[in-house]
């Protein structure tokens, strides 16, 4: 079933391609046959800025989870044999801190619609029952509507594909190293998550965006690679505003 053919949504997501092709229409004196491109790029540049809030509110929660943390151990340790004297105290202790188990989780589900119908815009072929245009344009000769893997298995790949997503996918891959870095898990002595093998599979996990650009049209990579460079910039800048306390780590 597809929730795009429901008639409100169906409208919402039409108005909004519209509006997208209205600003590819108005840059396109000086973007030329990049204009789609280029709208591309500023309408995901112009949500992520409307979403900034969300990105605060997850700092807040991070650094509130963090600094609440030994805490939450030690109420674990001290009751692990009761499950019921266990969850009292930590209602407690988060009812005393003035936030929640789920602070920060109720924004994130909230821009997910936005982000959707955004996301949406990319990779349809259609929207609202007529061709999506966007996908019929190009950026430096590559085509909006292609995937690199299709192209490369379907045989019709050119140079300019090739060369446009490789960038695109090179910029992914130093945005996603840059971030495992950066913000490597903290490790836990007590904590299962703080083995070697789990570390590796969610430093992995910062690589799956660039991996899934391979696989979805090339207006979709864009949008991809503008939202995981903001992400990372804006994470950065919070991290400093918001910075996590040193964890105490238990001597061996």
């Amino acid at each position: 079933m597809d929730i795009f053919a429901f008639p409100p949504l169906a409208a919402l997501l039409d108005a909004a391609y519209g509006a997208l092709i209205g600003l590819a229409s108005l840059v396109e004196p000086f973007a030329g046959a990049s204009a789609a491109a280029l709208a591309v790029v500023l309408v995901t540049l112009l949500v992520r800025a409307l979403l900034i809030p969300v990105g605060v509110s997850q700092a807040k929660a991070e650094q509130t989870r963090a600094r609440l943390a030994p805490r939450l151990r030690e109420l674990q340790r001290r009751h692990k044999k009761n499950p019921e004297r266990l969850q009292k105290e930590m209602l407690e202790l988060y009812r005393s801190e003035n936030t929640s188990p789920f602070a920060g989780m109720l924004p994130v589900l909230a821009q997910a619609p936005v982000v959707g119908i955004l996301y949406t815009l990319f990779i349809r072929p259609e929207i609202a029952g007529h061709p999506n245009e966007l996908l019929t344009n190009d950026l430096f000769g590559a085509p909006l509507g292609t995937s690199l893997v299709s192209a490369v298995f379907g045989g019709t790949a050119t140079p300019e594909t090739l060369v446009v997503f490789g960038a695109l996918i090179a910029v992914m891959i130093a945005v996603a190293e840059i971030t495992r870095r950066v913000f490597r898990p903290t490790a836990v002595d007590d904590s299962p998550l703080s083995s070697p093998t789990m570390l590796r599979v969610v430093g992995a996990l910062h690589y799956l965006t660039a991996v899934f650009a391979a696989f979805v049209p090339l207006a979709a990579a864009l949008y991809l690679t503008v939202t995981v460079v903001w992400t990372l910039v804006q994470r950065v800048l919070l991290r400093r505003r918001y910075p996590l306390p040193e964890p105490a780590i238990a001597a061996r």
